[in-house]
């Protein structure tokens, strides 16, 4: 009896450290990660690994002078709370980065960036 409580006891913290710990960080993305596109994309879309809170959220693109060119509409998808999203202006060919800025629900913050390009 006393080892089925310690198990119990064991497992149960182990899971309350697993959602302490939680970050949303990037899942994968559209254009993706890296990628190369022959078209403007309309938006960049992030998935998350967790649910977003909007209001501290944001991604901006930026050109390769490092100045900013999204549309400044970031917002989540209507249909998926972990999925950021950004609108694009008609984009000339080049490399662009998107840096993203999260806070998960559980008020986590986590930061990053990634590029891609737009070819001729």
């Amino acid at each position: 009896m006393r080892f089925t409580l310690f198990f119990f006891s064991l497992v149960l913290s182990l899971t309350d450290i697993q959602k302490v710990s939680a970050h949303a960080f990037v899942d994968h993305a559209e254009p993706a990660v890296g990628s190369s596109v022959k078209t403007t994309p309309k938006t960049v879309r992030v998935w998350f690994t967790e649910k977003l809170e909007p209001a501290f959220c944001r991604l901006s693109v930026l050109n390769s002078a490092g100045a900013k060119i999204d549309k400044g509409d970031t917002h989540l998808d209507q249909l998926n709370p972990n999925v950021l999203i950004v609108s694009l202006p008609e984009l000339k060919p080049g490399i662009f980065k998107v840096i993203w800025v999260a806070v998960s629900v559980d008020t986590h913050k986590t930061t990053g960036d990634f590029t891609f390009q737009v070819l001729p």
